[in-house]
């Protein structure tokens, strides 16, 4: 041990208080914080297809806001429940509408006998005699071309004026080019232009499986079965190779919104980022479903996405983290309280919020403790009655955990009245039943806690008693640090539950801790989270039996080798299932307990050591850009915390907290990366709008998952990050 750790321990036996006792779980060294400004925050409305056996063809938006799509039974809009029948205009029911366009922002129709609209006093109506017509593109003027299987015509002035058959072609798009005064027609393995000031058709490019087309800037954009290419507008010569590293190369349909080129696939959608790659859409998160069978710019700068099962809009409106802390506080009060507990929110329809039942989980403790820290930090910053409410609420509900079971010091995992528990019949590891009655048979409690639910339980009581102002509170929260803190003592460093059997998980005792070889995680870990406990309950009380159960573990047992050891020293170990990969929830119970590692430190020597190893773990994490992660080390004194990385998390930090199916293991913009111990799969890490959505012990990663759309998750994912990131002085408040 070098001299100056050992200078920490003997130090420890005649430590007093006052050495580091104004110590708080309070603010990092940081400078410059985000000033919290309105960004452009994406969601998605959905209107599903209400009806059976209907093909869904075209979308269009016109001047006033109005959508109509064009389906195989007829116009149809988006309405409460979904897509329905548009009988706004009785006599377009009447009529075989065969396209759907808009010029000068009003709509235009094709029918199997005329070109026409309801603007204009509904005076532009000109029948065109073409058989077999499907597609119009509006020129100037109100010109237009008309294209059909092997026919194409040209009209002015409400008659046709040139027209000319193709042997082999099928139009799939037409489509006006202003700048030029022409029109572009594509088809399967050709575009052509036709000039109408010269009555010209020419050839201008010739490929294979092309799909769709659009003029962007001083470009055509054509899609293809296997990707995009670029051709010069003026001269159609190929500007760019065909670029197959997209989210999915088979592009359906294009289109410009929101000043960006939009792609349509039959696996989703994206557009370019300002800063390189794309931003994707995909998955019911986002879709409804990921065939895209066309795409357009929708009203107040939204993107339509039309699919076989219905119509999904984009929506983008100006945010700030703030105003989204709001409207995910509102969630979580409304929809994830449960006896004061935060609670998960079960589905019985998928992605049916009106069928959500509450429930409970095996970490309730710890997700609560991190919704009752999130309330706290809100108090703490805003001074909030309402926070504080939610905060004293929460914080019965989490010592209940202890009150409800006969077992003093022992949290339970969660509990329910007695006949409503999730899993009444479930087992141990030792075969006995995890659900325990009270004695009065009224309520049941779960039995076999864990250490994150004491990780759970100390960081949160710890700055319970730092931040509320009335003592009485205070006092409730240092007596459960104490319980809990001499449950484990006294049961010689073990969680020991009803039956005198320890936990499989709440183990810190010495024969247990030093059974794994110095680069298994746990050994680490645990010997971490006892130290943490037992400074936490010096902290608060004074008392010198905790300092001295703490030299103990570091005299006899090497304890605090075992936390010094850097982050960077776990790894694979053959034979050791605890160590087969890199364990997240680890990271979790880490971070939430570093604070006071740091903060409750015995001596300033011991805390310099503390922050090196805080601050290798954080290096190992911070690829990971979690802004949890991030402001929990800010809390364990780092100054250096990826400010950018963290409000890029809390930005791309998705509104809907459903839990979607998600894939992007298929993705052709992804550099991939072999199996390994940490679990990364890809060199970037996605955004958390395009990744499962997942709770902070889940591997950031992680880039499929089949959610299936079976419950909402709680807003406590966002709401303690963001909050902790005010406290810590790292975001600043609204910038008006």
């Amino acid at each position: 041990m070098p001299v100056k750790l050992v200078l920490c321990v003997t130090a420890l036996l005649a430590f007093t208080q006052t050495t580091l006792g104004q110590a708080t779980l309070g603010k990092g060294n940081l400078e410059k914080p985000y000033m919290d400004k309105p960004y452009l925050q994406d969601y998605a409305v959905k209107y599903p297809l209400l009806e059976a056996d209907v093909d869904l063809r075209q979308v269009r938006s016109d001047r006033n806001g109005v959508v109509q799509v064009l389906s195989s039974t007829g116009l149809m809009r988006p309405a409460n429940k979904g897509l329905a029948a548009d009988n706004f205009f009785k006599p377009l029911g009447d009529m075989n509408i065969l396209a759907l366009h808009t010029y000068q922002q009003q709509f235009v129709y094709l029918t199997d006998k005329a070109v026409f609209s309801n603007a204009w006093a509904g005076k532009f109506y000109v029948e065109h005699k073409m058989p077999g017509a499907s597609q119009v593109a509006m020129g100037r003027d109100f010109s237009f071309l008309l294209a059909g299987v092997e026919r194409l015509g040209y009209f002015e002035d409400g008659r046709v004026v040139w027209h000319k058959k193709l042997r082999n072609f099928t139009p799939l798009q037409v489509a006006y080019n202003e700048a030029d005064d022409q029109f572009l027609v594509l088809g399967k393995d050709k575009i052509y232009t036709f000039d109408p000031r010269k009555n010209r058709l020419s050839t201008v490019y010739q490929g294979v499986g092309l799909t769709a087309m659009i003029r962007y800037g001083k470009q055509v954009v054509v899609g293809t079965d296997n990707g995009f290419l670029s051709l010069d507008a003026k001269t159609f010569k190929q500007r760019e190779p065909l670029n197959r590293q997209l989210p999915w190369p088979e592009i359906t349909a294009l289109t410009e919104a929101q000043g960006k080129l939009w792609f349509g696939t039959n696996s989703g959608v994206f557009t370019r980022k300002e800063g390189g790659g794309f931003a994707y859409y995909a998955s019911k998160r986002w879709l409804l479903d990921d065939h895209v069978v066309d795409l357009q710019p929708g009203p107040e700068g939204s993107v339509l996405v039309l699919g076989k099962t219905g119509l999904s809009q984009i929506n983008y409106r100006e945010m700030t983290l703030a105003d989204k802390a709001a409207y995910f506080g509102k969630i979580q009060r409304q929809r994830h309280i449960r006896y004061g507990l935060s609670s998960a929110l079960k589905l019985q329809r998928p992605g049916d919020l009106s069928s959500g039942v509450l429930t409970d989980t095996d970490n309730d403790g710890l997700w609560t403790s991190m919704y009752l820290a999130a309330e706290l930090l809100r108090y703490a910053v805003t001074q909030s009655d309402e926070a504080l409410g939610n905060a004293y609420e929460a914080f019965e509900a989490m010592e209940q955990l202890d009150l409800i079971n006969p077992i003093a010091g022992f949290p339970s995992r969660t509990y329910e009245r007695t006949g409503y528990t999730s899993t009444s019949t479930e087992l141990d590891s030792d075969g006995e039943l995890t659900w325990r009655p009270t004695d009065d048979g009224s309520w049941q409690w779960k039995s076999t806690t864990s250490s994150d639910e004491s990780c759970g339980h100390f960081f949160v009581y710890a700055l319970f008693a730092e931040i509320v102002p009335d003592p009485a509170w205070k006092e409730r929260a240092v007596a459960q640090i104490l319980r809990q803190m001499d449950h484990i003592i006294d049961n010689d460093w073990y969680l020991v539950s009803w039956n005198g059997k320890p936990t499989r998980w709440g183990r810190w005792n010495p024969e247990y801790v030093n059974s794994f070889p110095t680069s298994v995680g746990d050994r680490r870990l645990n010997a971490t989270l006892i130290l943490a406990f037992l400074q936490t309950a010096y902290h608060f009380s004074g008392d010198s039996r905790y300092r001295d159960r703490a030299a103990e573990l570091i005299e006899q047992h090497g304890y605090l080798d075992n936390v010094l050891r850097p982050a960077s020293a776990i790894g694979f170990v053959e034979g050791e299932p605890l160590s087969d990969v890199w364990n997240h929830s680890d990271d979790e119970m880490y971070f939430l307990t570093a604070p006071a590692l740091y903060k409750y430190a015995f001596d300033k020597s011991m805390q310099k050591a503390y922050a090196n190893t805080i601050n290798s773990h954080w290096q190992v994490e911070r690829n990971e850009k979690s802004a949890l992660w991030n402001f929990l080390y800010a809390m364990s004194g780092g100054s250096e915390i990826d400010l950018d990385a963290s409000i890029w998390w809390l930005q791309e930090f998705p509104l809907d907290l459903i839990d979607w199916s998600v894939s992007n293991s298929h993705r052709k913009d992804l550099t991939f990366l072999a199996p390994n111990f940490r679990k990364q799969t890809t060199v970037q890490i996605l955004p958390p709008d395009e990744r499962p959505l997942h709770k902070h012990n889940n591997a950031a990663y992680r880039i499929d998952g089949n959610g299936g759309g079976s419950r909402e998750m709680s807003p406590y994912l966002y709401l303690l990050p963001y909050w902790m990131g005010r406290y810590v002085g790292a975001i600043g408040p609204v910038q008006h």
